[in-house]
């Protein structure tokens, strides 16, 4: 049959048969999937069955090891005996005991898995923990027992919004304090920030439990455990269900590209085998990250991660989803330094259709378990069809991120003279999209505030910032730092896509880095944390990026921008202006750093009144109120003519104009 993802891209008809591949490697393994259920949802119950389940008065702990010899529990209720509770294999690689009397669990029993493999005892954690914690005197990690009456949600159901206004965080490093923050203090301190900025989702990093608090959540050690170093999993459902209750989405980041390399605290080499859930040899070692990989063509593998995500929307409430390094799992050298420049690189041997195929089925079974959540990919190679329906040749996500702005951006600052910039390049660049896909558009996330890398406001104004951001200071530098902070954010958010995200602490120009506590810094927390204080401070110039990211987001907001695609209207290089529209507000920005225009004529698709009614020149955001407002202009058209009418550009300086509802 013919899938409609050709109708969409005429360039992809040479590689049809690689997409009727994809589509019938989607339907072989789903139909080997579903030999016992109907659905994905059915089928995708592993953390209902495995891990620790009470019932009565014991509790049952099963586990999935095919490579073990002999399975044994031990913890706080045997004295740590690794062969005094030995489980019963009842087939299928799966392990069964049932705890009751002296050797019964409690809540906070402390447990671990032992496997018997070839004649050695091998300390594991449950695959299935849904909680895991580090001694703190031995850094031992170990599983704990969860027993506790359900969560009372008060907000029982929630519907997100699909225009999206993604605020990405991290919970550990979202306080002021020089130490881990918690689940508690980033519901009650964060999240009325994020709610009074505008934003309506967020995205929380680092979430499933991870042994090396540096890695930001990135090498995955328990799969169903949130993280213990924030706080309990009670804890983390407050914070969801006050999201809810404001009206904010919560996505997790979720790692399923990798896991991490450790045998005693993740699930490698769980059942003493190198293949339980990874491929053997060079194809299950990330030859950068320095991490395992997933075989995604065992069944056994694919019920374990698709169980990880339904419990995570089932357990936690989670809204959907953002899927890390999905360029990695797509691809046999993992997009290493590949050059996607032709469609070719998207159908070949170098291609995991085992991969492709395992995230069809996830956003299937996500969508079959909440039909209204949200699936973001990380993919920096475009490959076709990534956020197109499954049924009309796609891989199913809602949207992708879009990658190649933040390098963008950082490649202008650091090799183009201001006066250098190409209004031409920056319109081609921000509004190349695959069709019928969405996009969300970012200036930067949380990989350019990393040590190694810096924020745009970093890069722009250096350390300018620790002696010049007193309102009563005077500094070129930090004018036209925040003069660009804002102007690339409003040209990102108009024009990079269907979407928008924005790292904590940038919408403000947080200064510095982010580095995580680490032996090369003595384990300092000075530079993992949010100092809030800067945007507070009526004396700094923090409080101008505040003011003016929130009333972006008012505005866009308002004006429903991403319900249509942007519109070219005129680009003028020798002045280095650029006007376009999109769904009836139009967007003027005088990109030249040292020209203003009196009487500058501006292009507009319709006759009648014009009113700015957002300007990065204003006083509140920094600037110098050259655009005068309120302010009405009147768009004529002469025959043969554009229609338009003359107003004052500033230097460096845009605005957002609308038509009036008067005549």
């Amino acid at each position: 049959m013919g899938y409609k993802i050709f109708e969409y891209d005429a360039y992809l008809k040479p590689f049809e048969s690689d997409i009727n591949l994809r589509m019938q490697n989607y339907k072989n393994k789903k139909a080997s999937l579903l030999t016992d259920a109907e659905t994905l949802k059915d089928f995708a119950n592993g953390h209902e069955y495995f891990g620790f389940h009470k019932s009565g008065k014991g509790w049952y702990y099963r586990e999935w090891a095919p490579g073990a010899d002999m399975v044994f529990i031990m913890g706080d209720m045997n004295g740590w005996d690794k062969t005094s509770l030995p489980l019963r294999n009842i087939g299928n690689g799966v392990h069964e005991i049932f705890l009751e009397g002296e050797n019964n669990l409690f809540a906070g029993c402390k447990v671990k898995t032992v496997i018997g493999k070839n004649g050695a005892l091998l300390e594991r954690i449950p695959l299935y923990a849904k909680r895991v914690v580090q001694d703190p005197v031995t850094y031992n990690w170990c599983a704990e027992i969860v027993d506790e009456e359900p969560y009372k949600w008060k907000k029982r159901k929630f519907k997100a919004d699909k225009k999206l206004f993604i605020y990405e965080c991290h919970i550990g490093m979202a306080q002021e304090k020089g130490a881990v923050g918690t689940y508690t203090e980033f519901r009650d301190y964060i999240l009325p920030r994020i709610k009074e900025n505008g934003y309506n989702a967020i995205q929380i990093m680092a979430i499933m439990e991870h042994p090396y608090y540096g890695s930001f959540g990135y090498q995955v050690s328990s799969f169903f455990a949130a993280s213990s170093r924030y706080g309990t999993p009670a804890e983390l459902k407050s914070l969801i269900d006050t999201a809810h209750q404001m009206g904010i989405a919560v996505l997790l980041d979720v790692v399923h590209s990798h896991a991490v390399k450790n045998t005693a605290e993740g699930i490698n080499q769980f059942d003493g085998t190198d293949y339980q859930f990874f491929h053997v040899g060079p194809r299950g070692e990330h030859p950068t990250w320095g991490t395992k990989l997933f075989n995604y063509n065992k069944n056994e593998v694919i019920h374990f991660l698709l169980s990880n995500l339904k419990f995570w929307l089932e357990e936690y409430k989670f809204d959907g989803f953002r899927f890390d390094g999905v360029t990695s799992m797509l691809y046999h050298d993992h997009g290493l330094g590949v050059a996607f420049t032709d469609y070719s690189k998207y159908f070949s041997m170098n291609t995991d259709t085992e991969a492709v195929t395992y995230l069809q089925l996830a956003n299937e079974l996500i969508r079959e378990v909440n039909p209204n959540a949200i699936t973001i990919a990380e993919d920096m190679s475009a490959m076709p069809g990534m956020c197109l329906p499954i049924e009309d040749g796609g891989i199913g996500f809602d949207y992708r991120l879009s990658m190649g702005i933040p390098d963008l951006w950082i490649k202008l600052i650091k090799e183009t003279p201001d006066e250098s910039w190409n209004m031409y390049h920056l319109w081609y660049e921000l509004t190349s999209r695959r069709p019928g896909e969405k996009y969300i558009g970012y200036t930067e996330s949380h990989d350019q505030a990393l040590v190694g890398d810096k924020t745009i406001i970093f890069r722009l104004c250096d350390s300018e910032m620790y002696t010049s951001m007193s309102k009563t200071s005077q500094s070129y530098i930090i004018d036209r730092g925040i003069a660009l902070h804002k102007m690339l954010r409003l040209i990102t958010i108009s024009l990079g896509g269907e979407g928008y995200l924005n790292f904590m602490g940038n919408e403000f120009g947080h200064p510095e880095w982010i580095d995580f506590p680490r032996e090369g810094n003595g384990w300092s927390y000075h530079y993992c944390r949010r100092q809030w204080h800067l945007a507070d401070d009526k004396n700094l110039k923090y409080e101008y990026l505040l003011n003016f990211d929130k009333a972006m987001l008012d505005v866009t907001k308002k004006y429903k921008i991403f319900d249509k695609a942007p519109v070219q209207l005129y680009v003028d290089q020798e002045k280095q202006i650029l006007v376009y529209e999109r769904n009836n507000l139009v967007f003027v920005f005088n990109f030249s750093p040292f020209n203003s225009y009196e009487s500058y004529f501006v292009k507009v698709p319709k006759k009648g009144k014009y009113e700015p009614i957002l300007s990065t020149d204003q006083y509140s955001f920094g600037g110098w109120n050259r655009i005068e407002m309120p302010m009405t202009y009147t768009a004529t058209q002469e025959k043969g003519k554009d229609c338009g009418f003359k107003m004052y550009l500033p230097a460096r300086t845009a605005v957002c104009i609308a038509k009036s509802g008067r005549s």
